[in-house]
């Protein structure tokens, strides 16, 4: 009886720590400026996971806050642009120990990039990818980009390639949980993207891209992991592009 009772104790432990890992992307910040809670940003009405990455809400979530903004946050190649996560997609609403996420969250934190005919456009389908920014794991600190996100309070901050060109880009920064992630599906995704106009490059380079989906597999290396015993980890997806 008393290892039966520990037995689900450990269950709805871990049940409530998964639980509780949930973040949502949904505000903006530029060189400091934040631009507001949902504007310019698709924020999902839902902090649930994606665990399947052959799916299509693996690109910028599902069930969007209606009216999703129209709003396009303009920003110059070189800018520092701030991604602010928190539990829930209602932002900060107050003190809460799981937020911006669950600090037994353990995972990698990712930036992308894709060109788009129009950043408000409902079809985001088909699109070419390319990472500019990670946090994935330091060995000397063992901390990983979700212990760096809850010591930020939930802001994950990065510059905008100063080599692209001008128009307008969707930026897709995802919260990787690899709690449990020993096996797939397993790794909890969670992801937003927002509407970005971006001018004042200097210089033209064409970054090699990446579909989503596509660009995880079921048996990548930095999807199928354990996050106990660590020496390193990389991220999923290509290599951070650089000017």
């Amino acid at each position: 009886m008393i290892q039966a009772k520990n037995a689900l104790f450990i269950f709805v432990t871990a049940a409530a720590l998964l639980a509780d890992a949930r973040t949502v992307f949904s505000a903006v910040s530029v060189n400091g400026v934040d631009q507001g809670h949902a504007v310019g940003v698709r924020v999902p009405s839902s902090n649930a996971p994606i665990t399947d990455i052959e799916s299509d809400d693996l690109i910028c979530n599902t069930n969007f806050i209606q009216p999703v903004s129209d709003a396009i946050i303009s920003v110059v190649a070189g800018d520092t642009v701030t991604a602010q996560f928190h539990h829930t997609s209602a932002g900060y609403v107050g003190p809460d120990p799981s937020d911006p996420l669950d600090p037994t969250n353990k995972g990698p934190v990712l930036a992308y990039l894709a060109s788009i005919p129009d950043a408000t456009q409902s079809n985001v389908t088909g699109l070419e990818w390319f990472k500019i920014w990670e946090d994935g794991y330091d060995s000397v600190t063992h901390q990983w980009g979700s212990d760096h996100l809850f010591l930020n309070g939930g802001n994950a901050s990065f510059a905008i390639p100063t080599c692209l060109a001008s128009g307008n880009y969707l930026l897709r920064a995802e919260s990787i949980n690899l709690s449990s992630a020993t096996s797939y599906p397993g790794a909890q995704f969670f992801m937003s993207c927002a509407q970005l106009s971006i001018s004042g490059a200097t210089a033209f380079i064409s970054p090699a891209t990446v579909s989503f989906p596509g660009a995880y597999t079921s048996t990548s290396p930095g999807i199928v992991t354990s996050i106990f015993g660590v020496s390193s980890y990389t991220p999923p997806g290509p290599d951070v592009f650089a000017c």
